[in-house]
């Protein structure tokens, strides 16, 4: 499926790299814009599909990009969003994926040179899936602090639920570590129950169970 697609990122060659790759594989990119304003613009005319945005742009350079994906999410909460960062910012994942996982992404932007993965990632977000990026999920593994229900994983079940948390489906995790979909169903059901989390069907609540777990 083409995807429509607006960039928001400050640095202009960055801006045109993202926007380069993404059209060279088939997708249209509908705006790229260097700050918040420009942004929230953008996809009230153009109604993209996914937006790929920086968390920190200008005039402050903190919080804009944020603060505008969060908006988007509010006035279009059929429109994916997809963060970058320079850095692993665990309370603007929260922020991020507060109360609902569905259609939101987070990566570091160095994630974007692993083409596949960076795609793969955009594409699950456009679709109403999650995207976090690995960095960010073992951050708030070695952050959490109910280590003594971790330490009763394995360590296969320690592998799932990193993917798990990373926001890849039942599917995806049997794919990456190449296993059956039964074996990594009764994973899933093991690690629910060591972390005391209820089971759930969907893919963008399960997310948010294993996020909200880790840091409690």
């Amino acid at each position: 499926m083409t995807l429509r697609v607006v960039i928001a990122e400050d640095a202009a060659l960055f801006r045109a790299g993202l926007t380069r790759l993404i059209e060279d594989h088939g997708h249209r990119v509908c705006a790229a814009v260097g700050d918040g304003d420009a942004l929230l613009a953008a996809v009230a005319e153009h109604r993209p599909d996914v937006v790929v945005a920086d968390i920190r742009m200008p005039p402050t350079h903190t919080d804009e990009g944020l603060r505008a994906a969060l908006e988007i999410r509010r006035r279009c909460p059929g429109t994916g969003v997809l963060m970058l960062s320079q850095y692993i910012e665990t309370r603007y994942t929260v922020r991020l994926l507060e109360g609902n996982a569905a259609g939101a992404g987070y990566l570091l932007k160095e994630r974007v040179a692993d083409v596949a993965e960076f795609l793969g990632a955009l594409q699950r977000v456009a679709a109403g899936g999650t995207a976090l990026d690995p960095e960010v999920v073992g951050h708030l593994m070695r952050a959490g602090r109910r280590a003594d229900s971790l330490a009763a994983l394995t360590a296969r079940e320690r592998e799932v639920l990193t993917l798990m948390a990373e926001g890849r489906s039942n599917a995806g995790i049997a794919d990456a570590l190449v296993v059956t979909g039964g074996t990594v169903e009764k994973h899933v059901a093991s690690i629910f129950d060591k972390l005391g989390l209820p089971p759930d069907e969907g893919d963008n609540r399960r997310v948010l169970a294993v996020l909200r777990h880790l840091g409690s």
